[in-house]
């Protein structure tokens, strides 16, 4: 039996979407003689069982290939065969016979990209392929150039038999003759897609027959689920920003695909409207899975490759994601792992560099693969967005144009389809209005907006979440707002998912569109005099998840810049969970942004500072909190006390630290920061309550002029001319350091 060859060491990136003959190779230096030998056959056998007849394109320059590989492999096992094990290859053939060993495992990973490439990037690439293939053939023929061919015994070199020598003389004349080629069929198919953009640029679409024909007939696609396969794979060609082909082509070819999918497949068999991230027959056995025989109520587990286990919950992964140390987990173990508070990798315990999740779809196949052969039903995540992962599409006319077609088939199921249909086709809007701020107006211009309202109010976690995520992603085009706030109850469903969302994202994506809603200042009192809106905000800012604090507290901001919701602030106790945020370090900032606002008007001043957790709070932040944070809390310790009063000041002047945090603000904070930070100064003195900067060691004076009392602080020379503003002018004088001792 032959040999396992070892892999040939060097340079090489072997990622699918790579050029596969890029690299540096060298061969491992303990191959020679009969291992050499061993190791040549093995490879070659290896090549001719990759050659799949399943690929569909280049047959013909692999075919040739295989041809010369079977050559290669019957003078190898002729030369084991006649030589035995003790054979000695000379010098000159050991090198000759390394370099072709390279040359074979580089047709090895030719053919691996033909295998594992997808359909349509193979027919894109066809042109590059081929001459991929030429450049190997002459490899080939260059190797056999210098191959030791002699018949009978000459010299050094290794002594061939007659029939030996006339096969390396067949193989190199057929090598010599063999030239560039590009399918014409191939190459054809390839000119028809370009064909389909260029309608899409003019402004028509392809028709269901021509689609069909591409498709179904000549590429073989005969489902949605290979048809969504065939995206993906061009999406991450996109998101690797590779230079074999334009972005924009590619672009291009995954929305008139996306079309051709709907078109051609609309919402069949191939889709599965389970709930995401599940896998039927699952049990609390870790490391095995239920297998789905389908006869008999007997149970049979299987156990998991460890590849395919999440190293957080020891469950088979359904949606495997790579973190940015490299390492692999199932996106719902990492993201709760990272929502509780974690920036450590629990494999490797290397901080993450960014909270980024890039899908592992090569993983993902393979455990696909792996559960259809051992019969275990497997629920590929169809409702997962891949929210952490954006690929930044170039808005080609080609593109938006099939895109806006495809809005149009998808709202027509969204009126008119079944409960399972209208569930992807929001699933589908959600995922284009994310890539184009073209694709958000093409969505509301076709009147999707009323339709997406009515799935909030569905009893379906998938969908409502689809649905309100889609909202949020129109949302963002400042045009679409209006139209979501003037859609009858569209702003009521949306707080209802807020307060009663199926799902933990549901809720936070509802809080996160009120966010985005509350940008136009006239919608500000709308959101917060509907019932429950400000109420479940502050609910989620206490009890939600990192990332639902930071909805809830930047929508609770923006609605705190308009003055007629305070009193709501105060009422639903939004106030009070801004107050208990401010130790929660992810969103305290903005938090402290939020009360700024607020405490501009007594009620909230002296609501506020009645507590006993909001000045503490608000000092602590001074101490510990990012530049940002610093600001926001000086502001608002200062806009409390002009608004509170004398009593407010007070409370908040004798807290002990107060005099050095503002004197630190006013020698190191941002503009704003010692800007606010000389007015809480001034306004200290205003009330006269200097006690607290005399403690400190500033120099407080007031100077009395006829009946009226005139107060200057003496601050530090740096704040002076940034402390002076409508606040009125301050003058400054260091304080000795030995003061402080």
């Amino acid at each position: 039996m032959a040999a396992v060859a070892p892999g040939p060491m060097g340079i090489f990136n072997h990622r699918r979407n790579k050029s596969p003959l890029t690299g540096s190779f060298f061969a491992p230096v303990d191959l020679e003689n009969m291992s050499l030998l061993d190791a040549i056959a093995s490879i070659s056998s290896e090549l001719i069982t990759i050659a799949s007849p399943a690929i569909p394109f280049q047959r013909r320059n692999i075919r040739s290939l295989i041809l010369k590989v079977r050559s290669f492999l019957l003078i190898f096992e002729s030369l084991r065969a006649n030589y035995g094990p003790d054979i000695s290859l000379p010098s000159t053939s050991t090198l000759c016979f390394k370099e072709l060993y390279i040359s074979l495992y580089r047709a090895k990973f030719l053919l691996e990209y033909c295998s594992q490439s997808s359909r349509l990037w193979l027919l894109l690439m066809n042109c590059q392929v081929s001459g991929y293939f030429r450049d190997l053939t002459l490899e080939l023929c260059t190797l056999l150039d210098v191959f030791p061919s002699y018949y009978g015994n000459h010299g050094q070199d290794l002594p061939l038999s007659l029939h030996l020598f006339q096969q390396i003389d067949l193989l190199r004349s057929q090598t010599k003759r063999s030239t560039l080629y590009i399918d014409p069929n191939d190459e054809n198919l390839r000119l028809k897609i370009y064909e389909f953009l260029d309608d899409f640029e003019n402004g028509n679409s392809p028709s269901e027959e021509q689609l069909r024909t591409v498709y179904v007939r000549r590429l073989g696609i005969h489902n949605a689920r290979v048809c969504k396969a065939e995206m993906e794979f061009l999406e991450e060609q996109i998101y690797n920003q590779e230079d074999e082909l334009n972005p924009t082509v590619l672009d291009g070819v995954v929305a008139l695909t996306r079309y051709a999918r709907f078109l051609l497949f609309g919402f069949g068999p191939d889709v599965d409207f389970r709930k995401f991230g599940s896998f039927a027959k699952t049990n609390s056995m870790k490391g095995k899975v239920l297998q789905d025989i389908g006869d008999g109520d007997s149970e049979t587990y299987v156990t998991i490759p460890k590849d395919f286990l999440c190293p957080i919950s020891l469950d088979l992964m359904t949606d495997p994601v790579v973190v940015s140390t490299g390492q692999t987990y199932d996106r719902d173990s990492i993201r709760r792992w990272m929502d509780e508070g974690h920036n450590t990798c629990p494999n490797s315990g290397q901080v993450f560099a960014s909270k980024r999740l890039v899908p592992n779809r090569a993983l993902r196949n393979l455990i696909y693969q792996w559960c259809a052969v051992n019969y275990v039903v497997y629920d590929s995540p169809e409702t997962l967005d891949n929210s952490d992962v954006v690929v930044v599409f170039s808005a080609c006319k080609p593109a938006l144009e099939a895109n806006r077609f495809t809005t149009r088939l998808l709202v027509q199921l969204l009126s008119k389809g079944s409960n399972e249909a209208k569930t992807t086709a929001a699933r589908e809007l959600r995922l284009l209005a994310r890539t184009a701020k073209e694709n958000r107006a093409y969505i509301a211009e076709a009147g999707a907006i009323p339709f997406l309202r009515d799935l909030l109010w569905m009893e379906s976690p998938v969908a409502q979440e689809n649905a309100v995520t889609a909202l949020l992603n129109l949302s963002i085009h400042n045009k679409n707002k209006s139209k979501i706030m003037d859609e009858e109850d569209c702003l009521k469903a949306i707080v209802y998912v807020l307060i009663n969302g199926l799902t933990t994202e549901s809720k936070e994506n509802a809080a996160a569109t009120l966010f985005s809603l509350s940008a136009v200042h006239n919608y500000k009192k709308r959101i917060t005099d509907e019932d429950g809106a400000v109420e479940e905000l502050a609910t989620l800012l206490m009890d939600g998840t990192t990332r639902g604090k930071k909805d809830a507290v930047t929508a609770l901001f923006n609605l705190s810049t308009h003055n007629d919701s305070v009193v709501k602030m105060v009422e639903s106790g939004a106030a009070t969970a801004l107050v208990a945020s401010l130790e929660i370090e992810t969103v305290a900032e903005e938090a402290a942004g939020a009360l700024s606002l607020l405490m501009r008007h007594k009620i909230v001043a002296e609501t506020v500072a009645a507590g006993n957790d909001a000045i503490p709070g608000l000092v602590g932040l001074m101490r510990r909190g990012t530049p940002k944070a610093k600001e926001n809390a000086v502001a608002a310790l200062f806009e409390m006390c002009h608004s509170g009063g004398a009593k407010v000041t007070e409370k908040v002047s004798l807290t002990p630290p107060i005099a050095g945090l503002i004197k630190n603000l006013l020698f190191s904070g941002t503009k704003r920061a010692r800007r606010k930070a000389a007015s809480l100064a001034r306004c200290f003195t205003k009330h006269e309550m200097s006690g607290a900067l005399q403690y400190a060691g500033w120099d407080v004076q007031f100077p009395l002029r006829s009946r009226s009392v005139r107060r200057s602080i003496y601050l530090p020379e740096a704040a002076n001319s940034e402390s002076s503003s409508a606040d009125g002018p301050v003058s400054v004088a260091p304080t000795p350091m030995s003061t402080f001792c």
